[in-house]
């Protein structure tokens, strides 16, 4: 619960709102209230303790990268408090089309490689750790939960770790550097507003292989815009990504898909493990889905 008393005091200070300040919702890791403004509205956001780094990443990345993430118009890093202006429209409104993609791809790959520079202070303030070295050992230990898996899959997981092992070595191999990675990069959290997209809700986020944000885009163009998986969009999509950084790196993005998918269901660990008991069945049921998704990488 947030200090409503407080966080309208601190608002006023960043903002003038026009009306009544309105809770969106109320999630574990975060409550969102809706400000009205003379001109439209802005977005509060107290980011709970899973994901504190969220203000001051985001207010990082708009002050290096204005026209491509939410502008902010406050944040707080004691209380991990953030007001960010209005975006426009998620993706998803529209049905998710890849052409939001095709706009939306290099820019985000720009700022991931720009950002490489920025990933050991990033790491100082908090973004989880998901670099290639550290991931054999989250797997091992993903493999010890009591996972929403049938018995079968779930030994599938643990005969691949050593295999997966090797494939975060081979993947290293390409010497991509490691940077910021949002991790759910969905048409829900894909802004567009008079031909600008935006880059929304960073509290999933990492320090990993770029290529991996992809994972969850290429699920939901499946998913939601029933792209079938050999669909040309996907290279296309692939390719638009790959250019900023400037090398045939075709092969390390096939291989970090593989890899990313894996990594999936190990940064879920982090919100799981700090949800309420009672919020966990709801939350297993996507999780089980992506561990599924993991499962079928194993026979890849």
């Amino acid at each position: 619960m947030v200090d409503s008393l407080a966080v309208e005091e601190w608002i006023r200070v960043h903002a003038e709102p026009v009306g009544t300040i309105e809770t969106v919702h109320e999630r574990p890791w975060a409550t969102v209230l809706r400000v009205p403004l003379a001109g439209g509205v802005a977005w509060f956001k107290a980011c709970a303790r899973v994901q504190t780094f969220e203000p001051r990443l985001t207010a990082e990345l708009y002050a290096r990268w204005p026209d491509r993430v939410a502008e902010v118009l406050g944040y707080d890093e004691e209380r991990a408090w953030l007001l960010l202006a209005d975006a426009g429209r998620p993706v998803g409104a529209f049905g998710n089309p890849p052409e939001a993609w095709l706009a939306a791809l290099p820019l985000y790959a720009e700022l991931q490689h720009g950002e490489a520079a920025h990933a050991q202070e990033h790491l100082a303030h908090g973004v989880p750790d998901l670099r290639l070295t550290t991931l054999p050992a989250r797997y091992d230990e993903l493999l010890q939960l009591d996972l929403p898996l049938e018995r079968e899959d779930a030994r599938q997981l643990r005969d691949f770790a050593p295999r997966f092992a090797e494939l975060c070595d081979e993947l290293a191999a390409y010497d991509v550097p490691e940077t910021i990675q949002h991790d759910d990069l969905h048409h829900a959290n894909l802004y567009e507003h008079g031909g600008c997209v935006r880059v929304l809700d960073w509290g999933d986020a990492s320090i990993s292989h770029p290529f991996a944000s992809l994972v969850v885009t290429f699920r939901f163009l499946e998913e939601r815009t029933k792209l079938a998986p050999g669909d040309p969009w996907f290279a296309r999509l692939r390719d638009a990504y790959l250019e900023p950084w400037g090398r045939d790196l075709a092969a390390a993005f096939a291989l970090a898909v593989r890899v990313g998918t894996f990594a999936r269901p190990i940064a879920y660990m982090r919100q799981r493990v700090a949800l309420p008991s009672e919020e966990r069945p709801l939350f297993d049921t996507d999780f089980s889905t992506v561990l599924r998704r993991a499962v079928a990488q194993t026979v890849a």
